[in-house]
């Protein structure tokens, strides 16, 4: 049996465990990528921790407590405040806010990650508080990012339209721009009509002053009057969108040296903070990306994507392509795998038979569309950002959601962006 072949069978048996044993899939996962790691590829220390995400384990410790002490000092209660008047009161309108938000940062320059660790914990905290479905919320921020993500002047959109350039292939800025947005935004509409996205409308608006649907939650005078430490907040907030969108800074680094500014400032609003970051979370994502970082080491991802390459069927390496580009990116960079896959689809879209503009396309939506995943960047930044729920339910319900659109959406992709041979 060949190494990569049994690094995958681990990770299949990783999945099994954590699902029915209730363990920790990062802590398996970092067990699996020692046995692996060392025992089959023959990595030392530094192999196995080479693929460890310390960049994400800084965003997602820094956001959470950042937004942990927002919630401390009631900052994001007066945002949720702030939401209900922009839309009138109509809760149901919240979602598609926070979807036209995100993708309005990712379409400007802002990196996936950024904009959703910026809005999801505004989002969440709303949903909580107005009995909105998590996953629906979680959702559409994603789902927002993702939409517009590939503009002509986005980090995915540069490159993407990078790589097509470097390979020689036709490419069209726009057709990637709008397929993107298209598929999302479809996607967007079925899990909001799904998640009861049309309950909320019958719901009606809620009051300002107090008269709110059945069953919701009111504000109180104290939760909507803007305190020193909550307008401190708020600037601070302010200052990372700045620092991420203008200065390209860290957002994990900025977000923590924010909230340690706050802390001194204000001990007593944030003295709980640090117990509140999603320590749980952490554990799991970094685990289960150390290990995808093992594969890529021993070379599993490309002995995947060139054994698709190479069958003889255009039509069907592409879909295949497309399947592979959504499972990996489910786990680990939708931009690392777009990079790997482009390349390995040279060959075939050589040949004519299939159209390049239509492939890179399907190939953009099928790796990005799957970041709701909860072992993705995004989807943990949505996990961690959830204040008062069963994370391990949630986690679940992002697991079964992300399978869902792996299963689903590639398929579609090729059929629309493909099969007719666009470009």
């Amino acid at each position: 049996m060949s190494p990569e072949l049994i690094s995958i069978l681990v990770l299949v048996v990783v999945f099994v465990i954590a699902t029915t044993r209730s363990v920790n899939m990062g802590a398996l996962a970092f067990a699996a990528a020692f046995g692996v790691g060392g025992l089959v590829a023959d990595l030392d220390a530094d192999g196995i921790f080479a693929g460890f995400p310390g960049d994400l384990f800084v965003v997602l410790v820094g956001v959470t407590y950042l937004f942990a002490i927002a919630r401390a000092n009631g900052t994001t209660d007066w945002l949720v405040h702030a939401a209900v008047r922009l839309v009138r009161g109509r809760v149901a309108l919240i979602p598609w806010v926070m979807f036209a938000l995100t993708g309005a940062l990712t379409a400007i320059g802002a990196v996936s990650p950024a904009a959703v660790a910026i809005v999801a914990p505004i989002a969440l905290s709303f949903a909580t508080r107005y009995g909105i479905s998590p996953l629906l919320m979680g959702a559409m921020v994603v789902h927002g990012a993702q939409a517009g993500g590939f503009s002509p002047i986005s980090i995915y959109g540069s490159i993407v339209n990078g790589l097509v350039a470097r390979e020689n292939l036709p490419g069209n800025e726009l057709v990637l721009f709008l397929a993107s947005l298209a598929a999302n935004v479809v996607i967007a509409g079925v899990v909001f009509v799904v998640c009861g996205g049309l309950k909320l409308w019958a719901q009606g608006a809620v009051d300002d002053g107090g008269s709110p649907a059945p069953d919701t939650p009111t504000l109180s005078p104290e939760e909507t009057t803007l305190t020193p430490p909550r307008t401190a907040t708020l600037t601070s907030l302010l200052a990372l969108v700045i620092a991420v969108l203008v200065f390209d800074l860290d957002a994990g680094l900025t977000a923590i040296t924010l909230a340690v500014i706050l802390s001194t400032a204000w001990p007593e609003d944030s003295r709980k903070a640090t117990t509140q970051i999603a320590w749980p979370t952490v554990l799991l994502i970094c685990g289960v990306l150390t290990y995808v970082g093992v594969l890529e080491e021993m070379g599993t991802i490309t002995w995947a994507g060139e054994g698709v390459g190479g069958i003889g069927i255009p039509l069907l390496a592409a879909l295949l392509l497309c399947y592979i580009g959504a499972l990996v990116s489910a786990f680990a960079s939708s931009v690392g795998i777009m990079g790997a896959l482009i390349p390995l689809a040279v060959p075939f879209l050589q040949q004519g038979e299939i159209g390049p503009i239509g492939m890179v396309a399907a190939l953009a939506v099928s790796a990005t569309v799957v970041d709701v995943s909860p072992f993705s960047t995004n989807g943990a930044l949505v996990l961690a950002a959830a204040p008062d729920v069963d994370r391990e339910r949630f986690f679940r319900q992002l697991m079964v959601y992300g399978g869902v659109v792996v299963a689903v959406v590639p398929a579609a992709a090729w059929l629309v962006m493909v099969v007719p041979g666009w470009g």
